[in-house]
């Protein structure tokens, strides 16, 4: 199967990713590209109308890649090089390298759908409030720290939590528009489960619906009592408001602009934020 591999250059070397391709019987060329340029290398390839485009990287990349891909014919296969890969995971890909490869080879391929807010696609979710701050935190470390991204965000956690504050915020949707105060509010591309062992999990990724959750207003306390009993199954009306069947949502806020998190990396945009989901809208090689 002929294929052109786009890869995070800072995720794999060329011989890793050549020998898992040709163990699967894929050939094509190999590009190791930095990944802010990863988008337009994909949508060149889209251009010259490439029938699969295989991305290497974390989430990161395959939403930039996403971006490129949606509402086109092109498929995309995918190799879990990151740290997390949830994306990878919701699907059911495989992280070993070899194994994705050969995943890639059968071309069982499936649409998915993706979100965007303001433009910009994400394959997972996007925050507004403590989650982006964190980001931020857990970045700069690990840029002037070399700390692992684990030890960054835990640390990044805890020094978010003692600046804790909300944010004014007015959401208009299908449902209505209603203002509130809220230390966070979370869009997701379709549901996830927020109990254990399964927090963080979707079960699905062509239900073409956001999963939009608002943590009611808090201190610090509340917030950690609130975020425990959502992992033990266990919330109380007062502490979230789940907000479903959303297929757009609009964020309004006096403030200037936002630090708005769009799959684990953190960018400013000026409100409103508009939030939609395309359904069906990416093709993608995952088990059945």
């Amino acid at each position: 199967m002929e294929a052109v591999a786009i890869i995070n250059r800072d995720k794999a070397e060329r011989a890793e990713v050549e020998k898992a391709l040709g163990s699967a019987g894929l050939s094509g060329a190999i590009e190791l590209v930095p990944g802010e340029q990863i988008e337009n290398r994909v949508r060149f390839h889209v251009e010259q109308k490439a029938k699969l485009v295989i991305v290497g990287g974390g989430d990161g990349s395959i939403g930039a890649a996403a971006s490129a891909l949606k509402g086109t014919e092109t498929a995309l296969g995918i190799l879990p090089l990151g740290t997390l890969n949830h994306f990878a995971r919701d699907l059911g890909i495989p992280f070993p390298i070899e194994e994705a490869a050969a995943l890639i080879a059968s071309g069982q391929t499936h649409s998915v759908d993706v979100a965007e807010v303001n433009g910009r696609t994400f394959v997972n979710n996007s925050a507004i409030g403590l989650y982006p701050l964190m980001v931020v935190d857990r970045d700069s470390q690990q840029r002037r720290l070399g700390r692992s991204k684990r030890l960054a965000m835990l640390v990044a956690s805890l020094r978010t939590l003692w600046r804790f504050h909300d944010h004014r915020l007015t959401l208009t949707s299908e449902e209505g528009r209603s203002a509130l105060d809220t230390p966070l509010l979370f869009v997701g591309n379709n549901d996830y489960s927020l109990a254990l062992p399964a927090a963080g999990r979707r079960d699905a990724l062509d239900d073409g619906k956001l999963c939009v959750l608002v943590m009611r207003k808090k201190g610090v306390p509340g917030f950690l009592a609130a975020t425990i009993r959502a992992l033990i199954g266990l919330t109380r009306r007062d502490d979230m408001v789940a907000m479903e069947g959303l297929t757009r949502l609009r964020v309004a806020s006096g403030r200037r602009d936002l630090t708005v998190s769009v799959d684990g990396e953190t960018v400013t945009m000026a409100p409103p934020l508009d939030y939609r989901i395309h359904s069906a809208a990416l093709r993608v090689i995952a088990p059945r």
